[in-house]
């Protein structure tokens, strides 16, 4: 019985801590958020919903931000972007 009862309180004290996070939410960001590419990652300077595709210029959501260059700065919205980038620099 007592291996039950923390399983049990754990959940409950989930539950609770979800119902205070209902009340304790932010605003969404809008607009273009300014970001700095890393390896592997990015780390968000300005807020924002999104930042823009450098070769196509179409905005991409923070959460589907997956092509990015950290020695450009760039990002990109489909990997067909970057070798249209890619060429682009090998051409010019």
């Amino acid at each position: 019985m007592s291996a039950y009862w923390p399983a049990t309180r754990a959940r409950r004290s989930c539950r609770e801590g979800a119902v205070l996070n209902r009340y304790d939410r932010s605003p969404h960001p809008v607009g273009e958020a300014e970001v700095r590419y890393l390896d592997g990652d990015f780390r968000v300077i300005r807020p924002g919903a999104y930042v823009r595709c450098a070769v196509t210029g179409e905005p991409i959501p923070l959460d589907e931000l997956k092509y990015w260059s950290v020695d450009r700065q760039e990002a990109y919205a489909t990997p067909a972007a970057v070798l249209a980038r890619l060429q682009a620099e090998r051409e010019g």
